[in-house]
């Protein structure tokens, strides 16, 4: 009597739920960080944040503002978003590699006596201040997102590692979306770097659940100052958002003066364009730089990021010298052509003449001898 053999239907079943099986298992490892990586909600009961001016009814606010043009109540201006984000996808990358320099000297080289700048790509960049160094907004990952395999992808590699950066006095952080902090990186910090995390109120929760000690979190209000040896970090205010999944405010966002014995650079964050910039050059300006947000900006956005024309209009307020613009280049994350930022800018910087530098990611920028406009990304659209 013959054995009974299996019947082609049964095989394929099998063939189809091994492979789901091998699908499922693969999504899962691939999303294994996710939950880290989203962080942890702050604790709404901390003195702190509950007495901020900046919050109520459990989240923080914008100031209020008169200039910040709101598009997100026209249901006209948002389905055109919403469709030119899913068809429009022209020109959004560069059509040839991003040139990268890799930053001179390495890790033992003296830190500027005056003040040098070396952008990294998209927010992250060094500034160098009178003898002392701030990293601002690293992200040294693949993506910009909770997945390490989803999400935005580099358009550029990082010009150096991580760990080969010199030592830092500070690391500062804007706001908690995945583009300007980034869980992977924090954790290489930890490591590789001794300097304290200076967060708006409420980041300090995210850190400590990637590991980060305590003695290394520094937690500001908007207007509030942490003095580190000669160096004077200021937290100030944006007109933003945070929220790494679907709740949104309950950490701040902000932007930093950042102040050595005799001179000042600023760092905008992301913000829509408002009557902080000129208070906030009336207080602690004039800058001799100020690295300004200059991308991924919208109609429907007008309220949380810039134009280039009003990254200008920012500068002029806050009293600064020279424009370094970041938040460009090295992310997709805007419905503009990847070059439409700096060309912009390019073009209103000289009707106002405003000087300009905009280096290569990695390209060292000494603010009192900036190097010349040579139209580097003009090749690469």
């Amino acid at each position: 009597m013959s054995e009974a053999q299996p019947s082609p239907g049964g095989r394929t079943t099998r063939l189809v739920l091994a492979a789901l099986a091998v699908t499922a298992g693969a999504a899962a490892w691939a999303l294994r960080d996710l939950p880290a990586a989203l962080g942890r909600r702050p604790d709404g009961r901390s003195a702190r944040i509950r007495n901020s001016p900046q919050y109520r009814d459990g989240v923080f606010h914008n100031a209020p503002s008169a200039l910040v043009r709101s598009a997100r109540e026209t249901p006209d201006i948002n389905r055109n978003t919403v469709q030119r984000m899913l068809f429009d996808r022209e020109d959004r990358r560069p059509v040839k590699p991003v040139p990268t320099v890799r930053p001179e000297g390495g890790p033992q080289r003296p830190a500027a006596a005056g003040v040098e700048i070396v952008w990294y790509g998209h927010a992250s960049a060094l500034v160098e201040i009178e003898g002392t160094r701030v990293l601002l907004d690293p992200i040294w990952s693949d993506r910009c997102s909770p997945a390490t395999h989803v999400g935005p992808k580099r358009l550029h590699p990082v010009p150096v590692e991580l760990e080969e950066l010199p030592q830092v006095d500070a690391v500062l952080i804007s706001h908690d979306h995945y583009d300007h902090l980034d869980m992977a990186t924090v954790k290489r910090l930890v490591a590789s770097q001794s300097a304290p995390f200076a967060v708006p109120l409420g980041i300090g929760s995210h850190l400590r659940r990637w590991g980060v000690p305590e003695h290394r979190i520094i937690e500001l209000d908007w207007d509030e100052t942490c003095t580190l040896g000669d160096l004077t970090l200021t937290l100030t205010s944006a007109h933003h958002f945070s929220g790494r999944s679907t709740t949104r405010n309950t950490t701040l966002w902000g932007s930093w003066v950042i102040a050595g014995p005799t001179r000042k650079v600023y760092y905008t964050g992301d913000s829509g364009y408002f009557e902080g910039y000129a208070a906030i050059g009336e207080q602690h300006g004039p800058f001799d730089a100020a690295l300004v947000q200059i991308g991924a900006y919208d109609v429907a956005w007008a309220d949380i990021h810039m134009t280039p024309e009003d990254a200008v209009r920012a500068h002029l307020d806050l009293k600064a010298e020279l424009l370094v613009p970041v938040h460009w280049c090295t992310f997709n994350l805007g419905l503009h052509p990847w070059s439409e930022p700096v060309e912009r800018l390019l073009a209103e910087a000289k009707s106002q003449a405003v000087p300009l530098a905009v280096p290569r990611p990695g390209e060292r920028v000494d603010v009192d001898n900036p190097p010349e406009l040579d139209g580097w990304w003009e090749a690469l659209t």
